[in-house]
């Protein structure tokens, strides 16, 4: 398993364990403004982002609304061009590529969209919708496409006789199970889930989270999981990222995480996860205040502003990640 390493002590470009590696990733939007539409001010999405991800591994990417993990899972896949930084996947520095050479690895990364219904063309058929991405990249002969879509259609737990439905026709679980098929369709060795069960009741989420560790273990995925319910991502991530306001505040793998916090953010997020045993309650950290705009975070710390264990120092320096157990980093001056 990687341990999370700044950009200062990246792996190699090239090092067989890692197929996904992320360098100072900076993704800034313009606001615009004025009579003459200059830029006037910027969104910082993503500040200097930097972290590993080894083949065959899922990470989670948690935070709450407006921290940017959606921005880093979409940067990643250049569906948002990245303001400065470097994403190397395998080996390759995919942010400089051009169109044309990007098209070579759209192949090798997907992603599953957050709204099942949103991503999904409701003027076309099942049949269509997925057949789009084999078509697309040339997979397969046509006549043998349909085969493939209906044994894509059944890893995911759907029938054959849902080829001619319409997206409306479906349930929510059902939905984005087809948003998985499509994603699979092309054999990805990289997947974004960006939120997949967000927009799904509770009764059907336990459901797509098994289907997607199954599929992991089946194909052997390598994947981002990005939500905003530590709950969700304990059982089917390796490794955990903790993100706020563009920055990550921890990382470490997923059981060290929730036994073990060290971040007061993260303290304050598995605060509020219930515990499903009778009897037994956390204490609940409540966290003062709202997130800070990322037009104007803070300086410093982001988090100082809402953090219970603030001194003087936190106003004056961005803390580094520093490792404070094997594969454990935190970026806190005081985390007490």
């Amino acid at each position: 398993m990687t341990a999370f390493e700044p950009a200062q002590a990246m792996i190699p470009a090239g090092a067989e364990r890692s197929l996904l590696e992320v360098e100072d990733l900076t993704k800034f939007f313009p606001i615009r403004g004025g009579v003459l539409n200059r830029v006037v001010n910027q969104v910082k999405a993503v500040n200097g982002v930097s972290f590993t991800i080894d083949r065959g591994e899922v990470v989670g990417l948690v935070g709450e609304s407006g921290s940017g993990k959606t921005t880093v899972g979409r940067t990643l896949l250049r569906l948002e061009e990245p303001t400065s930084g470097k994403v190397r996947f395998g080996g390759t520095d995919i942010t400089g590529l051009d169109r044309q050479g990007m098209r070579r690895f759209r192949k090798r990364m997907q992603i599953i969209f957050q709204d099942p219904y949103a991503s999904l063309n409701p003027r076309e058929k099942i049949r269509t919708l997925i057949g789009h991405a084999l078509a697309l990249h040339n997979i397969g002969k046509p006549e043998d496409r349909e085969d493939r879509i209906v044994q894509l259609l059944e890893q995911v737990g759907l029938s054959a006789d849902y080829l001619d439905r319409f997206p409306h026709e479906f349930s929510g679980g059902q939905r984005q199970r087809i948003g998985i098929a499509r994603a699979l369709a092309v054999d990805p060795e990289f997947v974004v889930a960006d939120e997949p069960v967000s927009a799904l009741d509770v009764s059907i989420q336990a459901q797509v989270i098994n289907l997607l560790d199954d599929l992991k273990h089946q194909f052997d995925l390598t994947m981002l999981f990005i939500a905003h319910d530590l709950a969700v991502v304990e059982h089917i991530c390796d490794r955990v990222i903790v993100m706020y306001l563009g920055r990550i505040m921890e990382v470490a793998p997923s059981r060290r995480l929730y036994s073990m916090p060290v971040h007061p953010y993260t303290k304050a997020l598995l605060s509020a996860v219930p515990i499903p045993e009778p009897g037994r309650r956390r204490e609940r950290v409540l966290l003062k205040g709202d997130i800070p705009s990322p037009i104007d975070p803070p300086s410093g710390c982001v988090f100082r502003t809402r953090c219970p264990r603030a001194i003087s120092d936190c106003a004056q320096v961005v803390p580094p990640l520093n490792e404070v157990a094997a594969g454990h980093y935190v970026a806190c001056i005081n985390p007490g």
